[in-house]
């Protein structure tokens, strides 16, 4: 008499569908990280500890040689405040991203400080992770 099973199972398990996954969510991680971009000219920030999670709306750049820039718009210090308001027009939430190289008078942040206030914008000032 022949007792063994007919039907034999694989017990055996197929990696194929885990390695898809695997490959699937590498070329997600690829496609967006490429899609992160910075949306200011680059500054020398001072560091902090801090973290915010504001998002960002408009960017302003003060570099250490008083050059002043909107995103990626260089811009004059003269028509600061007519240049932020064109660009917070566009947005829903009115929060403006400040970064100012470590070399910038105190002074000059205190100025876009105070247009910001006068036009009830949140303010958030950029640093670099220490």
């Amino acid at each position: 008499m022949d007792l063994k099973s007919r039907s034999k199972v694989d017990p055996s398990f197929n990696m194929s569908s885990m390695t898809d996954l695997v490959f699937l969510l590498l070329i997600f991680f690829i496609i967006l990280s490429t899609m992160v971009s910075p949306y200011a000219l680059p500054v020398d920030l001072p560091n902090s500890n801090n973290k915010s999670s504001e998002k960002q709306t408009v960017s302003l750049s003060i570099h250490a040689d008083n050059i002043y820039s909107v995103g990626t718009k260089i811009i004059n210090p003269a028509n600061l405040e007519f240049e932020l308001k064109q660009a917070m027009r566009v947005h829903k939430e009115k929060s403006l991203v400040l970064h100012v190289d470590k070399a910038v008078p105190t002074g000059q942040t205190v100025e876009v400080l105070d247009i910001a206030k006068r036009n009830k914008w949140k303010i958030v000032l950029a640093t670099k992770p220490a």
